[in-house]
């Protein structure tokens, strides 16, 4: 199912809420891809807030991952290549059970949690002058 959406930052719930209902089990990883500042890690934001969590959500780029509460990880695999990524043990992360969210996830890492049977949703970011096109895949 693919779906596509025209919006605001500020609109960023109708996502979320789109992807509360593709989640279908507790154990699914998000891929986010999109340009820098796009948007991804603003989604997750929203996501953890809907949730009616307070955790401070930011962008792990050094730290790799970041845990918060609920079972919700977030990556962001920007600095790291698809093998450096396995060789740290990230790719047994995905095993806690949780919504795993990966900012710069690629086809590669798409291809081998598909594989090892994770439930993957794909989240395409693309901006638009002042708007956002977000294209969910699942």
């Amino acid at each position: 199912m693919k779906k596509e959406f025209e919006l605001d930052l500020d609109s960023v719930d109708v996502v979320v809420d789109e992807l509360k209902k593709v989640i279908s089990n507790k154990n699914c990883v998000v891929i986010l891809r999109g340009d820098l500042a796009s948007g991804k890690t603003t989604l997750v934001k929203n996501y953890v807030k809907s949730l009616g969590l307070d955790d401070l959500v930011t962008s792990p780029t050094f730290s790799i991952q970041a845990v918060y509460s609920n079972n919700i990880f977030h990556y962001d695999v920007y600095n790291k290549t698809l093998q450096q990524f396995i060789c740290l043990g990230m790719i047994e992360e995905f095993e806690a059970e949780g919504v795993h969210f990966v900012e710069w996830g690629d086809e590669k890492l798409e291809d081998i949690l598909k594989d090892y049977g994770f439930q993957v949703v794909l989240v395409e970011i693309r901006k638009k002058d002042d708007k956002r096109l977000y294209t969910i895949d699942a």
